[in-house]
This record gives C-alpha cells, sequence and structure tokens, in this order.
C-alpha cells in the first residue's frame, strides 16, 4: 500500500508523490523488516503487559505488603493511587516526548527506569519507600506506554496485520490487569510480596534487549519544544482530580480537601484546554482530538475502564474476605475472565474490523459488559462462583475484548507520525484515568453503603457474623449497579460517536491530521 506524506495510506485516486533521489522511503525508517515484524510485535507487547498488570498486580498482595510494612489502613491506599498518579499524570508530557525524541529511545529508557525503581521498591524497607517507588513506576510507565503504541501503530499499515496487532494489544490492555491478579496470587502465595515488583526486571531485560535488536525507528522531531505550561496545567488538573477521588475514600465526598482537590483540578483541566488553543506547540493539539470519531474513542474507553476496574476491586475482596478464597485462587478465578477478552479482541474484534465500522463491534461489546455486571448485582454473601460470578465474568469479559481492540486501532489511525506519541498517551491515558477514578468513585459508594447497612441492620453484637458480610455485598451490588450505569453511558458514546466507516472499504477510521496544522 502507497503513502503520502504524513505516512499514512493514500486517498484512492491520489497520486503518490515521488521521494526525492537518494531519500529512503519513509516505512522503512518507520517499520521493522518484514521478517522481524511480528518478533518485535512480541517486544511491544511484553512493555504493554508490564505496564498494565503493574496496575492490580500488586492488590493481592496488598495485605502481606501492609503488615510487613506496618503501613496504616488509611495510607494503604497509596500502594496504588501513588501508581495511578504518576500514570496518569504524565502520559501526556511522555507522548509528546516520545514526538520529540524518538519512539524508540523513550521505550528503552522507560523499560530500564521502570526495572530499576520496581527493583527499588521490591528492597523498601518502609512505607515512604514503596510508595515512593510506585510514584516512579507510573512515572517511567508514562513513557513507555505511549511509545509501545505510538510503535505498533507504525509497524503495522497494513489493515489486516494491523488488526491482528491490535488484537493482541488490546487484548493485553484489557486482560492485563486480569493477569495481575493470576501472578499476584502465585508469587504471594508461593514466594513474598516482593517479588509482585521484582517480577518486573526479568521482564524488563527481555524487552530491553528485544527492542534494540528489532524495533526501528526514525529520529525524533527536535525541532518541536515541549508545552511546559500545558504541562503542568494538565499534569496538575488530572493529579488533583485523582488525588481528590482517592481522598474521598477515606474522607467522603463532602470534605473540605476533597472539594477544593476536584475544584482546582476542573479548573486547571478548564484552563489547560484554553491553552492549548493558544499555545504555539502544544502538549495535546486541538486538531488531535477535534474529530469526532477519535474523541469518541477516548470518552468510551474512559467511561468503559470506571466499570471495569471497578468490578476488579470488588470481586477480589468478594473472593478473598467473603468467599475465604486464598491468593492464587482468588487469582486463578479470573482467568475467565482474561480468556473471554483475549477471544473476544483476538478472534472476533481482529477478524471483524477491517470489513465493519468500529461501533458495530463497540456498541455490543459495551452491552455484554453491561449485562455482566448486572448479573454481578444479583450476588449475595452466600454465591456460588460456577453458578453465578463465572457467567458474569464471561460477559463482562467478552464484551471488553469486542471493545478495547477497536479502540486502540481507531483512535490512533489517520494521525501524522509527529503526532502518533501524544495520540497514543491520550488512549492510554483514558484508561488509566478512568482506573482511578473509578476505583476511587465506586470504592467510596460501596464502603458508605456498607456503612449506612451496618447502621440500619445491627442491633446487637451476635448480629455481626451475618449483618457484616451483608453489608460488605450490598455495599459491592450497589456501587456494580452504578457501574453498569456508567458502562451504558459508554456504550451510547461509542453509538453516537464514533461513526468511521470500515477501513477495508477505504474510509479512514480517523480524520487524518496533517502536520501542517501546526
Amino acid at each position: 500500500m502507497s503513502t503520502g506524506r504524513t505516512g499514512e495510506p493514500s486517498e484512492p485516486g491520489e497520486p503518490d508523490e515521488p521521494p526525492p533521489a537518494g531519500t529512503p522511503p519513509e516505512d522503512a525508517t518507520e517499520a521493522v523488516a518484514d521478517a522481524h515484524r511480528w518478533w518485535a510485535l512480541v517486544v511491544i507487547a511484553l512493555a504493554q503487559l508490564m505496564v498494565v498488570l503493574d496496575a492490580t498486580i500488586v492488590n493481592i498482595a496488598l495485605p502481606s505488603a501492609q503488615h510487613a510494612l506496618h503501613i496504616s489502613d488509611g495510607n494503604r491506599q497509596w500502594v496504588i493511587t501513588a501508581y495511578s498518579l504518576g500514570f496518569g499524570g504524565l502520559l501526556l508530557l511522555g507522548g509528546r516526548i516520545a514526538d520529540l525524541v524518538g519512539r524508540k529511545r523513550t521505550f528503552v529508557i522507560g523499560l530500564v527506569g521502570f526495572a530499576a525503581v520496581s527493583a527499588f521498591g521490591g528492597a523498601a524497607t518502609s512505607s515512604g519507600m514503596l510508595f515512593g517507588a510506585r510514584a516512579l513506576q507510573g512515572v517511567f510507565a508514562a513513557v513507555l506506554a505511549p511509545s509501545a503504541l505510538s510503535l505498533l501503530t507504525t509497524t503495522f499499515t497494513d489493515p489486516r496485520e494491523r488488526g491482528k496487532a491490535f488484537g493482541v494489544y488490546g487484548a493485553l490492555a484489557g486482560s492485563g490487569s486480569a493477569i495481575g491478579f493470576v501472578v499476584g496470587g502465585v508469587l504471594t502465595e508461593y514466594l513474598n510480596w516482593r517479588w509482585c515488583l521484582y517480577v518486573n526486571v526479568p521482564i524488563a531485560v527481555v524487552a530491553v534487549l528485544g527492542a534494540v535488536t528489532l524495533l526501528h525507528d526514525r529520529p525524533g522531531h527536535r525541532e518541536a519544544r515541549l508545552d511546559i505550561p500545558g504541562v503542568l496545567l494538565g499534569c496538575g488538573g488530572l493529579v488533583a482530580v485523582v488525588y481528590g477521588c482517592a481522598e474521598a475514600e477515606p474522607r467522603g465526598w463532602t470534605a473540605p480537601l476533597v472539594l477544593a482537590l476536584l475544584a482546582t483540578g476542573v479548573l486547571l483541566l478548564a484552563v489547560f484546554v484554553w491553552w492549548q488553543r493558544r499555545a504555539p506547540s502544544p502538549l495535546l493539539p486541538p486538531h488531535v482530538i477535534r474529530d469526532r470519531t477519535r474523541a469518541g474513542c477516548f470518552l468510551t474507553m474512559t467511561l468503559a475502564v470506571v466499570g471495569l476496574f471497578g468490578m476488579f476491586l470488588f470481586m477480589t475482596y468478594y473472593l478473598q474476605v467473603i468467599l475465604g478464597y486464598s491468593p492464587l485462587k482468588a487469582g486463578l478465578a479470573f482467568l475467565p475472565l482474561t480468556a473471554a477478552i483475549v477471544t473476544g479482541s483476538t478472534q472476533i474484534s481482529a477478524r471483524l474490523l477491517p470489513h465493519v465500522p468500529p461501533r458495530v463491534l463497540m456498541v455490543p461489546g459495551t452491552l455484554l459488559a453491561t449485562a455482566g455486571l448486572l448479573l454481578l448485582t444479583r450476588m449475595t454473601a452466600h454465591s456460588s462462583y460456577a453458578g453465578e460470578i463465572l457467567p458474569a465474568l464471561l460477559l463482562a469479559g467478552l464484551g471488553m475484548g469486542l471493545t478495547f481492540m477497536p479502540i486502540f486501532a481507531t483512535a490512533t489511525a489517520g494521525v501524522a507520525p509527529r503526532d502518533s506519541g501524544v495520540t497514543s498517551a491520550t488512549v492510554n491515558t483514558s484508561q488509566q484515568v478512568g482506573g482511578s477514578i473509578g476505583t476511587a468513585l465506586l470504592n467510596t459508594i460501596a464502603t458508605s453503603t456498607a456503612t449506612a447497612y451496618v447502621t440500619a441492620h445491627l442491633h446487637s453484637p451476635a448480629q455481626k457474623p451475618t449483618v457484616l458480610p451483608a453489608a460488605v455485598v450490598h455495599g459491592y451490588t450497589v456501587a456494580i449497579w452504578v457501574a453498569a450505569a456508567i458502562m451504558l453511558l459508554a456504550c451510547l458514546t461509542a453509538a453516537l460517536m464514533v461513526t468511521a466507516g470500515a477501513p477495508k472499504d477505504g474510509v479512514r477510521t480517523g480524520t487524518p491530521v496533517t502536520e501542517s496544522v501546526r
């Protein structure tokens, strides 16, 4: 397939511009050789898996780490939120750095840094040391993730191969969190919680060796400059919102600190949007999100992940606290969810996306996920895994597999090479911020509902063995109702905003973004 100046496929009937004599084809500097292309996908997939599973791998290990480092109940949340704050708050900066410095270089730097701070966290001797390591993991993940997706975008340009590659990537993005629960359970039960951090080191070493050998990329665009005000406004706003949601769990939504943080975050993000329309070299160029389909993909991802991460959180505690599962057994209970996500992404979405518009997959996918969440609202303190939990996990997993793959493929299509890093970062930002906000929001709803249930139903100490588990499960089901409503909103967003046609029909899955806009 021929390409125009922006590195994207030429429009049908549009003559190609021959390159100047002696100039190598642009795609030769954008993609690896045919013989190594699929091995390059393995390297990129390893890096993406490491970043995604690290958001949840410590969840099952958290009780052990809390006991070993004497972390208080009020501070234990920072093992999770420190990572998401660093990751979600700096992803846009990471994407722009990838565009400026070069995708391969930032990919390798991200891998090396992530491995180093993972080893530092595994050796933590205090809570502050662990919190700091988790925050630094998020920082290097913010550099690594957009580089990985951007390399994937420029490596696979043929629609059919692109569908397969993004099917693998989408499956890892959707199932990586579930895989984290399984790996975390195995490592915690048979080694100790520290290996949930140490495990990143050998993965990163293999990925670095593969990246140096297999990945190729042209130099970065050094004529551009970082938008420092945009970095401060955008990152500050995201951090304030996520921090406010995290603090809502112990303090309540009406606490002055929580309200101040949320208001500050919204104000900073509003100023960020205003500044991006006027900045000479914006952190998030407005033309990247001006396209209706691309903006719809970003919003659909954010809303869908809210429900998904909420389900992960509640099912982890439900299986271990209510049903009494061991860490390993609880992790293995998520395997059907992982298998369903992989099946929906690689065997259904990847095969159909070249032939159908993206929303034909995304709308049924979010509806299936909603159905899975609604099934979970029926669970009680005595529900059986096979009869009530497993069907819900399968439906939710299949739905997410159908949804994630077309989002990743569609949001990054039709973007100029110099904007591919920041566009990729925006997709990951949508996922991470949605997960962070969803976890804090739904957990606060569950906790407050459970407290109200105990107040209304506990009349004597003898009732505790019955009332307390029922209260916890009641809190979960109320929060899952909210998650289901948000998932339906994601469905509506995909139906109304993602209007791109099928890639095979010659219709671009996004408005081309030319470099001349700058």
